[in-house]
């Protein structure tokens, strides 16, 4: 939700360049078998030339595409996690921007995992802003820390804080606005040796009538590795504890001495050289066993590549993203996010992939006004809607004058706040790569040559300055010839693509879209004192 500007590009890319600086060859293998390793594609083939690269840039784990489930919306997103909570036998990890204060049958579904598995512990990770905005009244931390009194030594409840708001910022900034300094913006849930990877955070509407992307992965390699980042985290995160009273429990966020960083109110600068120093090695400490020459090179492939930014040092997911658009077999892309305002070098690879002489086509999905969290919203946040109005135009401009074969669609499900109305948090990317010369498929996807697309990016950011600025974000690239995985994907796509109209320049500069002097002296005030809404 950042409102820079697209010349930011020009003035505050030095770290995010020396990110871009191609990295050892790191792999893992996901699956315990053998026929499920990794095997070389024929070197001529768009999948074997885009990995190599991508292999330069961050760790890699082979993994079998029937290990990928898809899910289609927040319902169903909602009671597979239910699920496999109930099933928990050794480990749960949840890593999400806050816990809705009022999800008691969430926190019920924990509790009772808990009671009838007796090794089973739990850790959830929240960011603190978010989650102890309404205290002292009932918020996400009241809520959760309930488990601490039920379950002592069982579960731990870790909120992290941003460095970048300390001092004076910390004291008069409101907190309605506050997190536009930072957050813990991860969504991770794992449950023993399964993992879903989701923008959605843990609250009533993320279950219901908000639209996400929701990929589970089967795989302990998988679920271990996103264990470790969530581990991390918690090392350099604040410790909810409570404290008993006469009357009712109250809570409090204590820095324990065996936290692995300063505390970032009293260090903020030792603190993310401390977090750097944890968090670096997760992004290239993996070596897996080299290809198996000797196997079929018909087998499919799937790769998975986990995307980490905990800025301003840290960013796999941009060099990533920047080359999977760079790439020369890409025939056709599309892009989401809810809150349209990408970073200036995703803008740049964007437009660049869809202008002369490359042409490539181009699709943004991205929320309506009226499928937008704040729309109607009360105070600053209300503009919001209008300042991305203003950003998608600033897009389209930019991309007539580039030449840029590239749309922009709008995602509208009824309006927020009426009845049946949705809104629209969905954010990532879907790749499709020119088929390989061998490739025989009889079931292609129309205009594309192939079933589905050939690699997508999901996770929590949303690809802006403020994703690679201040929060922090992780994610997957997966990449795949797999045509089942593919076809998962095409039908994910078309499936929120339904819901969505092309918009035209013309109608995004009418007096009911145009964005007032008020919103564009907000997001210059925002960007002045060093902030992103």
């Amino acid at each position: 939700m950042i409102l820079y500007r697209f010349r930011y590009c020009a003035t505050r890319l030095g770290p995010l360049r020396r990110l871009l600086t191609p990295r050892p060859q790191c792999r893992l293998n996901s699956t315990s078998t053998s026929s499920t390793a990794f095997q070389s594609s024929p070197p001529s083939s768009a999948l074997a030339s885009i990995t190599s690269q991508l292999d330069q840039i961050a760790p890699r784990i082979n993994i079998g595409a029937e290990q990928i489930e898809v899910l289609q919306g927040p319902k169903e997103f909602y009671e597979t996690l239910k699920q496999k909570i109930r099933n928990a036998k050794t480990r749960i990890y949840l890593s999400t921007l806050y816990v809705g204060k009022t999800e008691h049958e969430l926190i019920s579904t924990i509790h009772d995992a808990l009671a009838q598995a007796p090794e089973l512990k739990v850790s959830i990770l929240t960011d603190a802003l978010r989650g102890t905005r309404e205290d002292p009244f009932p918020s996400c931390a009241s809520l959760l820390a309930s488990f601490l009194t039920s379950f002592p030594g069982r579960v731990e409840i870790r909120m992290y804080h941003t460095p970048n708001l300390t001092g004076l910022r910390k004291r008069f900034i409101p907190k309605r606005i506050n997190e536009g300094w930072g957050l813990q913006h991860i969504k991770l849930y794992g449950v023993d040796d399964e993992v879903i990877l989701s923008g959605a955070n843990l609250s009533s509407d993320y279950f219901t009538n908000r639209q996400d992307r929701y990929h589970v992965f089967c795989s302990k390699r998988v679920s271990d590795y996103y264990s470790q980042i969530h581990h991390a985290v918690c090392s350099i995160s604040f410790l909810l504890e409570t404290s008993p009273s006469t009357s009712s429990p109250s809570h409090n966020l204590a820095w324990p001495s065996s936290n692995t960083a300063p505390n970032p109110f009293l260090e903020p600068k030792a603190y993310i050289q401390a977090a750097t120093s944890i968090l670096q090695p997760l992004s290239s400490q993996f070596i897996s066993p080299k290809p198996n020459p000797s196997s079929s090179s018909s087998q499919s492939t799937t790769t998975l590549y986990p995307l980490l930014s905990h800025p301003p040092t840290l960013n796999t997911e941009l060099p990533l993203l920047t080359t999977l658009l760079s790439s020369q077999h890409l025939t056709s892309y599309t892009f989401t996010a809810g809150y349209f305002n990408p970073h200036p070098l995703v803008t740049r690879s964007l437009l660049s992939a869809s202008s002369p002489p490359r042409s490539v086509p181009g699709t943004i999905l991205t929320a309506s006004p009226h499928a937008n969290g704040f729309y109607n919203s009360s105070g600053v946040s209300g503009m919001l809607p209008a300042a991305y109005t203003h950003l998608s135009l600033r897009f389209l401009q930019a991309a007539r004058k580039a030449g840029a074969s590239v749309s922009l669609r709008e995602w509208k499900k009824g309006v927020v706040g009426e009845e049946g109305g949705w809104t629209y948090h969905a954010k990532g990317v879907w790749a499709y790569f020119a088929p390989s010369a061998s490739s025989s498929s009889s079931s292609a996807a129309e205009g594309k040559g192939v079933p589905g697309p050939s690699a997508t990016v999901i996770g929590s950011s949303n690809y802006t300055s403020r994703s690679y600025g201040l929060d922090v974000e992780v994610g997957a690239l997966v990449v795949t010839d797999d045509e089942a995985l593919m076809r998962k994907w095409a039908r994910e796509e078309e499936a929120l693509r339904a819901w969505t109209e092309e918009v035209q320049e013309g109608e995004l500069q009418g007096e009911e879209r145009r964005a007032g002097w008020r919103v564009r002296a907000a997001m210059w005030i925002v960007r002045l004192v060093g902030g992103a809404l």
